[in-house]
């Protein structure tokens, strides 16, 4: 089966292009996509080529790991049926073309992908575009709920992982964190917390500091801002070494925790926690366009602070 797929052939290259897609088994479903978004982690270190090396990658590659649609084929042992509406984390599912191999290592920038039923998971149809949110709302939820995670009472950066942060610790029943954003364009929009600048926030005894920025040169203002026995839990993507100054981290006795991605409990929590309506998923999606824009609406996710989160619309490609 062929179908259309965004492609980055190289660092800042990338189209609309044709791909193969591999057979579909008896577990796996073939989904029409609906909506992808773009992440402005991952995905961009794909597209400027800061990645650093990482099992499975190369180029070209169809990017992406946010995707929802409908199930147009179901294999006999799926447990799914057409017509179902899923969100899919992504898929490896591109067979080698005449122009050679795509790489899938996410793979979910596809108007067709091909995945085993286990890595999807059902959302309801009145999600819309927010249904290719899910994974980005499970990697909040795994920083904050994961093995040995402390919830937040200071989250840096109001993007949309700061945002969904805020919005799950409230969820869960804790108290509304505090938010730093220094940018004025991305200051609005807090449900239940409260937005400041840095400069602006005297406290310096947080238990709990999560940045949810990816911003390098952090560590030790961060550290400066905790109590004793305070943590700093880095949950962005950090391409180059993290250093901080002993001293201020020795006095404070301060401990330092990495959020990696989310897992499977994670997307399953966070789904219940959206099907109970304690978590809202509206006013994250600032940007949409076509599959045949992608080149621009690349550079617009990555480049204009006033685009929180871009989605493809694949439902206008035939």
């Amino acid at each position: 089966m062929q179908t259309q797929a965004i492609i980055l052939s190289a660092p800042r290259q990338l189209k609309l292009g044709a791909v193969e897609l591999t057979a579909a088994g008896p577990q796996d479903l073939v989904i029409r996509v609906d909506h992808s978004g773009v992440s402005t982690g991952t995905e961009k270190l794909f597209w400027t080529g800061d990645m650093p090396p990482f099992p499975g990658m190369g180029y070209p590659l169809v990017p992406g790991y946010e995707a929802c649609g409908e199930v147009i084929e179901a294999g006999a042992d799926s447990g799914y049926k057409p017509g179902e509406r899923v969100f899919v984390p992504g898929a490896n599912c591109f067979a080698p073309g005449e122009s050679g191999p795509v790489f899938g290592l996410f793979g979910a920038a596809s108007r067709h992908l091909v995945s085993n039923a286990a890595r999807v998971t059902r959302v309801d149809r009145a999600m819309g575009p927010e249904g290719a949110l899910l994974a980005l709302a499970a990697t909040a939820r795994h920083a904050l709920a994961g093995p040995n995670a402390t919830v937040p009472e200071l989250i840096i950066g109001h993007g949309v992982l700061g945002r969904l942060m805020a919005r799950i610790a409230i969820a869960m029943g804790a108290p509304a964190p505090t938010v730093w954003e220094v940018n004025p364009a991305r200051s609005t929009g807090a449900e239940g917390y409260e937005v400041l600048h840095p400069d602006a926030d005297p406290r310096r005894d947080y238990n709990v500091i999560m940045d949810a920025s990816g911003a390098e040169g952090l560590l030790d203002s961060l550290i400066g801002r905790i109590a004793k026995g305070g943590e700093v839990v880095l949950a962005g993507f950090y391409t180059k070494p993290i250093q901080f100054n002993f001293v201020p981290a020795f006095m404070r006795e301060a401990r330092l925790r990495i959020a990696a991605e989310w897992q499977a409990e994670d997307l399953i929590a966070t789904r219940e926690l959206i099907d109970m309506g304690r978590l809202s998923l509206s006013g994250l999606i600032t940007h949409h366009a076509r599959p045949d824009r992608a080149g621009p609406a690349y550079e617009t996710a990555f480049s204009d602070p006033d685009c929180l989160k871009m989605i493809i619309d694949w439902e206008a490609t035939a």
